[in-house]
């Protein structure tokens, strides 16, 4: 495995690589684009690079569906750090281009959503096409295929265009998330603000089945912060869900909780505990401390003893 070595969703110029940027360790690592998410996820499983950064979640669109769906299938994987990421595109043009001239624009589908109203109000009668990333929009236009792109403006220099229009998003504070995936292995150590994620499959499709599953979080008191369902592909109406919560699965409540579910689970797939990007401590209830999990352990310990 090549420990200096980390992909990520390419080209050079995409979010993505602005931030794996932002953390400590990308400074001294090798960092390689990739053409698509799950390539950059199998060089982590080939052992051809360390661990990847993918993004996962929108605050606009939702989830990514194809990290989503690649972190449930395939040889697991797991995440080890989250970075949250403010995202405002710059529409990039070819030197010389105003915005009449802009008659076709690009950019990643995700993106797409963000800059919509301000394409309709702007651009009205402008075309739009998907690229795979946003810096590849950016390559295509740079190629003369398309007039604009929706990428971040850290990119233009990259490929030799201008930002014609700066700060554009449909939505205040929107970010988005990305995720370091590498091989499974030990989880670090809790901060006391941390997250948990799963992929998880209910046995059988009958009433109450995804509230027997919800009811294994709430009974312990451990948030569930998000849930999305995917298709497995095997057949009309049958999902997986895609779970983060708040916790460390060395807390007393979020290893039950992951107990209870391997219990009424068809399965079961753990992709991490990792310390929250934003830092936000986790709101626990005095019953549901670690404290209170030993102390009711140790009165069972003392009925089945005969000294209740």
């Amino acid at each position: 495995m090549s420990a200096s070595r980390y992909t990520y969703l390419g080209p050079a110029g995409t979010f993505t690589e602005a931030a794996l940027r932002t953390l400590p360790e990308a400074a001294t690592r090798e960092l390689e684009p990739m053409v698509s998410v799950p390539a950059a996820l199998d060089a982590v499983r080939s052992g051809e690079a360390a661990a990847a950064l993918v993004p996962i979640e929108n605050s606009v669109e939702g989830g990514v569906t194809t990290t989503l769906d690649e972190l449930a299938s395939g040889e697991p994987l797991m995440i080890y750090r989250e970075v949250l990421l403010p995202i405002a595109f710059a529409l990039l043009v070819r030197p010389g281009t105003t915005l009449t001239d802009v008659k076709t624009v690009t950019g990643h589908p995700v993106a797409q959503p963000q800059v919509r109203k301000w394409l309709a109000a702007q651009l009205p009668h402008t075309a739009w096409e998907s690229a795979a990333s946003n810096a590849d929009g950016a390559r295509l236009v740079q190629e003369g295929r398309y007039d604009g792109a929706f990428a971040g403006e850290f990119a233009a220099a990259t490929y030799g265009l201008e930002p014609l229009v700066t700060d554009i998003h449909d939505a205040q504070n929107a970010a988005t998330r990305f995720v370091l995936v590498g091989r499974p292995a030990r989880p670090a150590a809790p901060t006391g603000a941390d997250k948990t994620s799963l992929v998880l499959w209910l046995r059988a499709d009958h009433p109450g089945a995804l509230l027997e599953l919800l009811q294994e979080y709430a009974v312990r008191g451990v948030n569930m912060m998000r849930i999305e369902s995917r298709p497995t592909g095997e057949g009309i109406g049958r999902y997986c869900f895609s779970v983060d919560c708040e916790g460390h699965i060395t807390d007393r409540r979020v290893g039950e909780v992951l107990m209870g579910l391997k219990r009424v689970c068809r399965g079961v797939r753990f992709l991490g505990s990792y310390p929250r990007a934003d830092q936000v401590p986790a709101t626990v209830r005095p019953d549901m401390t670690d404290a209170a999990f030993t102390d009711a352990a140790d009165w069972l310990n003392r009925c089945q003893d005969g000294r209740p």
